[in-house]
């Protein structure tokens, strides 16, 4: 059973940057693809940032392209997302997932989250 673990979160004035973390136990990271979503206060779950099992593919929604980056590190079995330039708006809940499809079926696994909240 894999369990995630996001750390780094913060407050940040705007402008501002910070990196969150996501370490994962209990099995290896190749073959699940890792993604950032976040949730602000009343509304729904967005994803922010996704990348490959062997990180050669990265997408980000259009709200964060240019600000955010996505890496991750399967020896240490870690996920990072550099958030740059933060904006007010950014100030949510940030959640780590990872899935993978057994058969035809996704496995999802979720972390607890991090709170990310931007102002001055």
């Amino acid at each position: 059973q894999l369990q995630l673990v996001e750390s780094g979160g913060g407050l940040v004035q705007p402008g501002g940057s910070l990196k969150l973390s996501c370490a994962a136990s209990g099995s290896t990271l190749d073959y699940y693809y890792i993604g950032w979503f976040r949730q602000a206060p009343g509304k729904e779950r967005e994803g922010v940032s996704c990348i490959s099992g062997s990180a050669r593919n990265t997408y980000s929604a259009d709200s964060v392209k240019g600000r955010f980056f996505i890496s991750r590190d399967n020896a240490k079995r870690t996920a990072t997302l550099q958030m740059n330039s933060l904006k007010p708006e950014d100030t949510a809940i940030y959640y780590c997932n990872a899935v993978r499809i057994e058969g035809v079926t996704p496995v999802n696994y979720w972390g607890q989250g991090t709170q990310v909240t931007v102002s001055s």
